[in-house]
């Protein structure tokens, strides 16, 4: 993953379920590995690692993220809370976006699978099991067009934000 995003300078992120390592607390990132065998500690501290793609300015990463995924509580209270907080300080940065796709959105298709795009010569669907990758040019040409139906949905900027922050108030209550 991290060759991937250290190679594109585009890239989309469509999560349904849950929160990506790279908008994660290190708590969260915990609590998400704790099915995981063996020794996450590794696991985590590569997670961290990557998460230096956000400060890269060379490159443009979107993530759409369903009210779902952002509230499914995988923590404590609290942790969730310290979580929405670093999906709201994540936002403001130029080259990242963050867009939220709220339960009441009005949607064609479900969203189903947690998938990445890089540039528009890879794409990559994350399955329970490990991941699928896709290069061919109608796979990548198919998660595009459904990203952009997504995207024109979402909410972003001020309008996500004052979302997000709704939703760690409730955490926090």
């Amino acid at each position: 993953m991290a060759c991937l995003e250290s190679e594109a300078t585009v890239l989309r992120y469509f999560l349904p379920a849950m929160v990506t390592g790279l908008l994660a607390t290190p708590e969260y990132m915990s609590a998400g590995l704790s099915g995981s065998p063996g020794d996450k500690s590794v696991t985590l501290a590569r997670k961290l690692e990557r998460q230096a793609v956000l400060y890269d300015t060379t490159k443009s990463l979107t993530f759409l993220l369903t009210e779902e995924a952002v509230r499914r509580p995988l923590l404590h209270r609290a942790g969730m809370a310290v979580q929405v907080d670093r999906l709201i300080s994540l936002s403001h940065p130029p080259n990242v976006r963050i867009g939220l796709l709220p339960t009441s959105s009005v949607t064609c298709r479900g969203p189903m699978n947690m998938f990445t795009v890089y540039d528009h010569r890879l794409t990559t669907v994350e399955t329970f099991t490990g991941r699928i990758v896709f290069q061919d040019s109608r796979d990548i040409a198919e998660h595009l067009r459904v990203f952009d139906t997504y995207e024109h949905l979402a909410l972003f900027g001020d309008v996500a934000r004052n979302l997000l922050t709704h939703w760690a108030l409730r955490f926090r209550s």
